[in-house]
């Protein structure tokens, strides 16, 4: 995780419900809403031990609602579904970046064999 990066661009569309996040080394990524939410830096869903991370079900149609900074480091941000605990460091949003592919792989495999959906 590279905490030196810092974000340059934070938009977010509601048609895609996604965040583009550009950063200061030059990478950008647009990052679905339900991807933030189902693996938000918030203690209700990284639990509070290495082995305790929940797996949140039927978050597909989640967006955003409001995005506040925090000083200069982090954004929390406001899910319409009203969670909005955990704070976004840029390091952490950089993150979610350059491991989206194996993350929501991850996401996927875990809600499969829970049985679990995506949908509500």
């Amino acid at each position: 995780m590279n905490n030196l990066v810092h974000a340059t661009e934070l938009r977010y569309s509601k048609d895609s419900k996604a965040l583009t996040v550009a950063f200061d080394d030059g990478t950008r990524f647009e990052l679905p809403a339900e991807y933030m939410r189902v693996y938000s830096p918030s203690a209700e869903v990284r639990g509070h031990g290495a082995d305790e991370r929940k797996i949140l079900a039927g978050r597909r149609h989640v967006g955003i609602m409001k995005i506040e900074p925090v000083g200069n480091y982090a954004v929390q941000i406001h899910f319409d579904d009203l969670h909005d605990t955990g704070l976004f460091s840029w390091a952490y949003l950089h993150e979610l970046g350059t491991k989206y592919d194996a993350w929501w792989a991850q996401y996927l495999k875990d809600l499969d064999a829970r049985g679990l959906s995506r949908d509500p």
